[in-house]
């Protein structure tokens, strides 16, 4: 039941997350302009309307599009969702969007698969020209006369049990599940796939909406950091909360609490009682905000807040504070000196858990008869390279005949005897690939299940393959001769910072160097939330998901060297490189580091040198 719930309300807030920008573009201009703002304009205040009603469902249809169809999907779902949205256009279709986008997708991609191999040469373009514009027009009618209707009488049903809890003072329960739920990871699931879309229609009539205020509060996880900051027995977890409050409070990251809370459950009792005590005087003073609060700082909290409401919203924030710190003291005074290193590997494997996810030995059937194996990432773009490389070097000697190649885990091909992911990445990997036997690992580097993997190949007794078969390679055994880092590009000896403040560094400078536009930052953020680029032996390849190629300019590597290491989970890395990739232009840079994995001493060296010309000539 939690992987259904994690997998849908992942789908959704996939769909939403991307365009947020876009309602806090509408949160501001509404606030700002409109007849009640705070500088009202007539001209200004002209975009507000065109921009909830038809800019923000467009997006997210184009985007639900793409999740399922592509680039096709994309443009379907942008065309499909136009008759949903003139179906009604007293209500903001952004459910609506959430389902003809798929839709779209999935029309289109059926499509596709079924003329596949069938259009005559010559006709592509007008076939495919054609096909998407047709199906789009269908599916718009299909959206005036159905799903724009019933998507109506769904979100008024939904509004009015929302009011109905309000007018009966009942809406401050609601804090009862949202915590709990935080700490499964399933936030997003319940913010962004059910919270905002209530939220936006709201804010479309009277211009701010308490649905945005109930998950992304700060307060209630800022009391249970304070208790520990205070009162906590073990000076290794009282030390790691001043930082965490910083990254909390200021950055909006909630998953940085959510160790403490497991280190003691009863403490989820806190926000708990502190979140009921916010919903209730937002409640009872009429408050609000005017678009979401994403991520859940205190600073977009404020920032989304309409004038008169600042200082009532900024109550709400110290008031759940307080009082979830009044009761986390309690508990954790009484708790014993349990590590907040346990509680975090514990927090992994509950993540895991939540997705429906259990470690599968590194073992297989018949493995003489293996031919492909696949190492698979959520982007395909750098761990996975790695990971592929190393295990190709390490295998060829005994089974040549085998290949192995890498891809992004939503791509795996059909041929695929094995895929290797992070357990993490199971769930997609089993869609991808029904037929493969699958390998879960920790990371792509150094596992203990690729150990057992690798004997089980190398004892088998399948013939060699003869010379110049093996040819499907990803990282080349020659280099492409393309240099994708340079000097401006190493920052040696720097001192550590948080994993985000790392990813945000690499990714500003992919920035500075014209890799890549400022939007690749965002999507290194959230590539990381997926799955951890840490992959082994102290270094980490943050990079964009596979959503985010269209922004990368042209491919480029950065390297930061952290001699005291940063946090990434569990493990530290002293080297951080920032990637952007163009089909394989990077993947002999990667090919490269991988060698240099092989030697100990020389990559203690290149964690700990202050030459940076070194450290290009070794890369380059």
């Amino acid at each position: 039941m939690k992987n259904k719930v994690q997998r849908f309300g992942k789908f959704l807030s996939a769909m939403v997350m991307p365009n947020i920008g876009a309602l806090i573009a509408f949160g501001f201009l509404a606030a700002l302009f409109i007849d009640t703002g705070w500088i009202p304009n007539k001209g200004f205040n002209s975009m507000v309307g065109p921009m909830l009603t038809y800019l923000i469902p467009i997006l997210i249809a184009s985007t639900g599009g793409r999740m399922v169809g592509g680039d096709r999907g994309r443009v379907v779902g942008s065309i499909a969702v136009i008759g949903a949205v003139l179906s009604n256009t007293d209500i903001t279709m952004l459910m609506a969007a959430m389902v003809i986008g798929p839709l779209a997708g999935l029309c289109i991609k059926k499509f596709d698969e079924a003329i596949d191999g069938h259009m005559p040469a010559g006709f592509e373009m007008l076939i495919n020209n054609f096909s998407a514009g047709i199906i789009g027009m269908l599916l718009a009618m299909v959206g005036y006369v159905a799903i724009g209707p019933l998507m109506t009488g769904i979100l008024t049903a939904m509004s009015s049990g929302v009011n109905a809890l309000v007018e009966r003072e009942l809406l401050p329960l609601v804090a009862v599940f949202i915590e709990p739920a935080k700490v499964l990871f399933l936030n997003n699931a319940i913010n962004h796939g059910i919270f905002t879309p209530i939220a936006t229609a709201q804010a479309a009539g009277t211009g701010k909406s308490i649905m945005y205020m109930l998950e992304p509060n700060p307060g209630p996880g800022l009391g249970v950091l304070l208790a520990y900051l205070f009162f906590c027995k073990d000076k290794a977890t009282k030390d790691s909360a001043p930082g965490a409050v910083i990254i909390h409070l200021l950055g909006g990251i909630h998953e940085i609490y959510f160790p403490y809370i497991l280190m003691n459950p009863l403490v989820i009792i806190a926000p708990i009682v502190g979140n009921i005590a916010a919903i209730f005087w937002f409640n009872m003073s009429g408050c609000g905000l005017m678009g979401p609060a994403s991520p859940g700082s205190i600073l977009a909290y404020v920032m989304m807040a309409p004038g008169p409401d600042m200082p009532k919203v900024l109550i709400g924030v110290v008031l759940s504070a307080a009082i979830s710190f009044a009761v986390a003291s309690v508990f954790v005074k009484m708790a014993g000196t349990r590590s907040l290193e346990d509680a975090q590997k514990e927090m992994a494997a509950m993540k895991a858990q939540a997705k429906g996810l259990a470690p599968v030995p590194g073992t297989i059937e018949k493995s003489t008869e293996i031919k492909k194996i696949v190492f698979a990432c959520d982007a395909g773009m750098g761990s996975s390279a790695m990971g592929a490389t190393k295990f190709r070097n390490r295998l060829k000697a005994g089974r040549p005949d085998i290949i192995v190649t890498n891809t992004s885990v939503d791509n795996i091909p059909t041929d695929c005897d094995i895929a290797v992911v992070q357990t993490t990445l199971a769930d997609r990997a089993k869609k991808s690939a029904p037929q493969a036997q699958l390998i879960t690992i920790g990371n792509f580097l150094a596992d203990p299940a690729l150990d057992a993997l690798y004997v089980q190949l190398s004892t088998g007794d399948a013939p060699a393959a003869p010379a110049g078969e093996n040819t499907d390679i990803v990282i080349p055994d020659v280099p492409i001769k393309k240099q994708v880092i340079i000097q401006d590009g190493i920052h040696l000896g720097q001192s550590s910072v948080t994993k985000e403040e790392a990813i945000q560094a690499a990714g500003e400078m992919l920035v500075k160097l014209g890799y890549v536009d400022d939007t690749y930052i965002d999507a290194m953020q959230e590539r990381e939330k997926l799955v951890s680029t840490y992959i082994g032996m102290g270094v980490a390849i943050p990079h964009g998901t596979t959503q985010a190629k269209g922004t990368v300019k042209k491919t480029g590597i950065v390297c930061f060297q952290y001699p005291d290491g940063v946090d990434f989970g569990a493990e530290k890395a002293q080297l951080v490189f920032g990637i952007a990739g163009i089909g394989d232009e990077h993947l002999d840079l990667l090919s490269k580091l991988c060698t240099l994995l092989e030697d100990p001493a020389l990559l203690e060296t290149l964690k700990t040198t202050d030459d940076v010309k070194w450290v290009l000539h070794q890369l380059s």
